[in-house]
């Protein structure tokens, strides 16, 4: 069988996950292994894509490889699906796959967009690979691996794959126009919206413009496509010291002073690719010259978003678990799938409320299991990332239970008089009274306040 691995990791030769795929060829010579660097060249296949339509045509399975980056694949491979789709090469029958690296920290987030993704190519897709950075040193892991590549040669030669997600129904897109009045403006709060916003993307700007004629306060508009990006990350942690990115073109500065400043953050695309268009994840994947701290907590964001979102549950997903990892209160979603201008004119009401008020919500599992994963690795990885290490110390992100000793010899004296049949049977019901006995007592004060 012809596999073409797609190396979409910016490090190349030297990417971890490519690694796992050497392996696998190591082990079968009887396969015909190929290799891609999309992510060290994608600017060359801007420029010139017929080597990579020859390598995809002559491919009997495509292996994307590639690391996590900010919950989906990196930049660089975004862009390249993009390439895929507007050269047209015919993909239609042939089998896919992935192998990715990361410390799981939204993997299956990413592994979903380029399953949905090679489905609208026509691709028969098996389920990857979701290894540990550190799986293939192991003998659990290099198991793992192998046992992949077995049930996946398994499955391309019986003809076993995912069934293709729910598309969206075919609807004639309607075009919004604007037609919310203007407000009186505040100057107390800075309103900033960042988007891609094409020429052609109509009903996103009259949104916008909707918007900001909503909302009560002044706001300004970031585009995305007016920055001039250098690339998407590498991967280099050059910044995981210092905070300073090696590229030159001044966007760790321009987050900075321009866009975390604000007091309520907007985020607003056309979906596109079951994302946006791609100069948007280089965004978000520039954006880790802040490493793994929450350095905007506590501001609300809102999106306004052009398209289907109703059939995009990955992208969902997304925005919700990127809210509450970030510890932002998402303020709302306003589409222009039915009644657009009654939701852009509660955005901009939950959007002010929120800046007004600081509201807060507590995170769910989403933003809970995101950030125990990140305290665990910032723990460990401390001594090379120093900024995000002193940043968990400050905000008291290092809530180990097995440092809890209160609680844990609380629970362990309840535990043992329980474990007396005497006691246990005399405690009948009250142990129900005692647990609840605080927050009656919260009650009642709350009704005190109110006298």
């Amino acid at each position: 069988m012809k596999i073409l691995v797609l190396n979409a990791s910016p490090k190349g030769k030297n990417s971890v996950t490519l690694h796992t795929a050497l392996y696998l060829q190591k082990l079968h010579p009887e396969h015909a292994f190929s290799f891609l660097p999309v992510g060290q060249r994608i600017k060359s296949y801007e420029k010139d894509f017929a080597p990579a339509r020859a390598a995809l045509e002559q491919a009997d399975l495509i292996l994307f490889c590639y690391p996590v980056y900010t919950f989906i694949a990196p930049y660089q491979l975004h862009r390249f699906i993009e390439l895929i789709k507007a050269d047209g090469v015919d993909l239609l029958g042939k089998f896919a796959s992935q192998i990715t690296t990361s410390k799981h920290f939204y993997d299956v987030t990413a592994h979903r967009f380029v399953e949905e993704n090679c489905a609208d190519l026509g691709m028969k897709v098996v389920r990857g690979l979701s290894a540990d950075m550190e799986d293939l040193l192991k003998e659990q892991g290099r198991k793992q691996a192998r046992d992949f590549f077995d049930q996946l040669v398994f499955s391309c030669e019986h003809g076993l794959f995912a069934a293709p997600p729910v598309k969206a129904p075919a609807r004639e897109k309607a075009v919004y126009q604007p037609t919310l009045s203007s407000a009186a403006k505040s100057k107390e709060k800075d309103v900033v919206i960042v988007t891609n916003c094409a020429p052609e993307d109509e009903n996103l700007q009259n949104m916008i413009a909707d918007f900001r004629a909503a909302l009560p306060f002044e706001s300004r508009i970031v585009n995305l496509r007016e920055f001039p990006f250098d690339g998407g990350c590498l991967g280099c942690f050059a910044c995981a010291v210092s905070g300073k990115c090696v590229y030159r073109d001044g966007f760790d500065g321009f987050l900075r002073n321009n866009i975390q400043t604000a007091d309520g953050f907007v985020y607003a695309f056309t979906i596109s690719d079951h994302y946006t268009n791609s100069v948007f994840k280089c965004f978000d994947d520039r954006q880790f010259c802040n490493g793994h701290r929450t350095v905007t907590h506590g501001t609300p964001i809102a999106y306004l978003i052009s398209g289907d979102y109703r059939y995009e549950p990955n992208l969902r997903m997304i925005v919700e678990a990127r809210s509450e990892v970030g510890g932002n209160y998402l303020a709302g979603v306003a589409t222009d799938e039915g009644d657009t201008a009654a939701a852009i004119a509660g955005l901009a009401e939950s959007l002010a409320f929120a800046m007004e008020k600081g509201l807060e919500r507590p995170a769910g599992f989403y933003g809970v299991g995101g950030m125990k994963i990140f305290r665990d690795l910032i723990y460990v990885m401390q001594g090379l990332m120093k900024a995000d290490h002193q940043f968990y110390k400050a905000h008291g992100i290092y809530d180990f239970p097995q440092k809890q000793w209160k609680r844990i010899w609380q629970m362990r004296l309840v535990g043992a008089l329980m474990a007396v049949p005497a006691l246990r049977k005399k405690a009948g019901g009250k142990m129900s009274d005692a647990i609840v006995g605080p927050y009656q007592k919260v009650v009642e004060q709350a009704g005190k306040m109110q006298a």
